[in-house]
């Protein structure tokens, strides 16, 4: 996906700013319709989580661990989706490649043939119908960071 941004800046808005432009509701976010706030924590070993309260409390949600850190380039984290057991996990790698009109942005999510095939987080789906499902979702992701990208240059 084309950001019309530098890929320093691009990379920022990834990391830095992922709260404002990762969708909200259930679809995208553990808080589903509560008020919550994802944020990535820089460097490898950083966290990628998110908070939000609950009628018992605040609570935080870990939802992946850094990798790989290079700044402009590239980004990978581990993912763990809310119902995966204990040692279940995919990876995200992000690039950021400079283009004559800002930065390509790819996203790859891959490790799904380590989950196994009924796991809730395949929503009873093919293992074709879920990984184009799961593209579509990340599509929904990034075209929101173009849009909050835009607005921000």
């Amino acid at each position: 996906m084309l950001v019309r941004v530098q890929p320093h800046v691009a990379f920022h808005i990834f990391t830095a700013e992922i709260d404002l432009w990762w969708r909200r509701g259930l679809k995208y976010r553990v808080a589903g319709p509560r008020r919550g706030v994802i944020r990535l924590e820089p460097g490898i070993g950083g966290r990628l989580l998110e908070s939000f309260d609950t009628g018992s409390g605040p609570r935080v949600v870990t939802t992946g661990r850094v990798t790989a850190w290079e700044p402009p380039a590239r980004l990978v984290f581990e993912w763990h989706a809310v119902n995966f057991a204990p040692g279940e996990k995919t990876e995200v790698e992000v690039r950021f490649e400079p283009s004559a009109s800002g930065t390509m942005v790819t996203v790859t999510h891959r490790g799904w043939s380590r989950i196994r095939p009924d796991h809730p987080a395949r929503h009873n789906l093919e293992p074709a119908a879920f990984l184009r499902m799961l593209g579509l979702w990340w599509g929904d992701l990034m075209s929101s960071l173009r849009e909050h990208a835009t607005a921000s240059a």
